[in-house]
């Protein structure tokens, strides 16, 4: 019998966390593919998430985005980043279960300067800070509990957080 196919490593986190830029790294570095379910989404709808979220809601987007992660956790085995919302839904989180889930976690001050105004994220409508406060905040624990390794990227490059995520899948591997 064949083994399914399950992607190598998992990542979560609030934007600004580094998902994308630390996923297609680790992908590369192994050999292997990388997928953002975000891109996903947008490529089957043939526009951007905030033109989703503008033109046919949040809840809209999220039912897109579980497929999405579904599909992706029974499809790629290569890096998979999900988008930082991905964990509010039970049912993602369920399905993360037994997978290698990587939580990329990062302070506000790092979140801000990384997303730095916000205009493509429609979550950050207003004050953005102060939005980016409040999603840390409420997600922290959804990200921890489906976590099974974490890394603080705050203050660390990119290749700072790549060498500590492989260090960290390896020693899981080993184990």
């Amino acid at each position: 019998m064949t083994q399914p196919i399950r992607p190598r490593l998992v990542l979560v986190g609030a934007m600004g966390a580094g998902k994308t830029t630390v996923g297609r790294t680790l992908a590369e570095a192994w050999g292997v593919g990388f997928r953002d379910t975000d891109l996903d989404i947008e490529g089957r709808e043939g526009r951007s998430v905030s033109d989703i979220f503008v033109d046919s809601g949040e809840a809209h987007f999220r039912g897109l985005e579980r497929e999405a992660v579904v599909a992706a956790l029974s499809g790629h085995d290569g890096v998979l980043a999900l988008g930082g919302g991905a964990v509010l839904d039970e049912s993602t989180r369920a399905a993360l279960a037994g997978h290698r889930v990587l939580f990329l976690r990062v302070g506000l001050s790092d979140a801000a300067k990384r997303v730095g105004l916000g205009v493509s994220r429609p979550l950050l409508m207003g004050n953005v800070r102060g939005r980016i406060k409040q999603l840390i905040d409420e997600r922290t624990p959804l990200y921890e509990s489906v976590a099974t390794l974490v890394v603080d990227t705050d203050g660390l490059g990119v290749d700072e957080v790549v060498e500590q995520a492989a260090g960290l899948v390896e020693a899981a591997a080993r184990d």
